[in-house]
């Protein structure tokens, strides 16, 4: 019997739906979902290939469903059957090549003389496309063995390898780029006036509290001058910063409220207030810090110079 809405259009249109979902639902990056995850693409041609056996099971019994209809039943059919979207003749003559079965007037041809209690058997083929499907596993059988038992191609433990070190190095690809994920061993110091301007502002609200708008502290330190409590340079401030002070007097860390990125603003903008010298500024904490990475001067003198600065490499 044929449906309001033919198998060739359900079908396909339940695949898209369920290839869309995929698309939608799973982050592939750059490429497709179904070439990023092969599994799930084979599961879904498992899938429509199901669909398709349930569409040709469903088509047999509807054959059989029809012929125990009435005449005025089915003349009713054959009214919906001119409404359109209805199989075509191409689709029915497919169904037939992939079934190669036959209709009841004939069955009669393939009948076998077995009977029992007045049930009797059918000598019906099997359908093309499952002989078909059957010769393809056979030839993929015979290719794995060929190409992992005899040439020894990769194995899962050293898929799972391979796997593992392209993720690996598309992870560190990404933290090179990713300024959330500063950490004091990438941090260097910002110098544009936008980055450090975005720093003030972060500054002004979280942090004058304790050093004052101007730096010169209050709770807190003075941030103005060459002294540190915990270490001076972009690389220390910004670890005080994410990590927080001297364990139950220090301040607090911020690394779970400020995002590293504008951690990094903050202290290239702290680092930018000193020798600003503000008006009462408290006095000075900690020890002079001196950067030690940084390229050394010596003074000599000679017949010609006084005093000359050579830098030590």
């Amino acid at each position: 019997m044929k449906k309001l809405i033919p198998s060739y259009v359900r079908v396909p249109l339940i695949f898209a739906l369920v290839m869309g979902a995929m698309e939608y639902f799973i982050d592939s990056g750059d490429k497709p979902a179904f070439i990023e995850y092969p599994m799930v693409s084979l599961f879904l041609g498992v899938f429509l290939f199901l669909l398709v056996a349930i569409e040709i099971v469903v088509s047999a019994v509807d054959k059989v469903t029809y012929h125990l209809l009435t005449d005025e039943q089915k003349k009713q059919l054959e009214e919906v059957q001119s409404l359109p979207f209805t199989e075509s003749a191409f689709y029915q003559s497919l169904t037939k090549k992939l079934t190669r079965s036959k209709e009841m007037e004939e069955e009669h041809d393939i009948l076998l003389d077995h009977d029992y209690d007045g049930i009797k058997e059918l000598d019906n083929v099997l359908p093309p496309w499952w002989v078909n499907l059957f010769y393809i596993t056979i030839v993929f059988a015979f290719v794995y063995m060929v190409r992992f038992h005899i040439y020894n191609d990769y194995d899962q433990a050293s898929e799972f390898e391979t796997e593992m070190a392209i993720a690996k190095a598309e992870v560190e690809k990404y933290k090179l780029t990713a300024p959330d994920l500063m950490d004091k061993d990438k941090v260097t110091l910002l110098t544009d006036a936008s980055d450090l301007a975005q720093g003030k502002k972060l500054y002004e609200v979280n942090c004058v509290a304790c050093h004052k708008a101007d730096g010169g502290g209050s709770i807190g330190p003075n941030l103005t001058d060459e002294h540190w409590i915990l270490g001076g340079g972009i690389k220390n401030v910004f670890n005080t910063l994410m990590e927080g002070g001297r364990e139950g007097k220090g301040m607090v860390a911020w690394k779970s409220t400020i995002k590293p990125s504008d951690l990094q603003k903050v202290a290239s903008y702290v680092l930018s207030m000193q020798g600003t010298n503000p008006p009462d500024a408290k006095p000075a904490e900690g020890d002079i810090w001196v950067d030690e990475n940084a390229p050394k001067t010596e003074v000599v003198s000679d017949s010609t110079k006084t005093v000359a600065e050579v830098a030590i490499k």
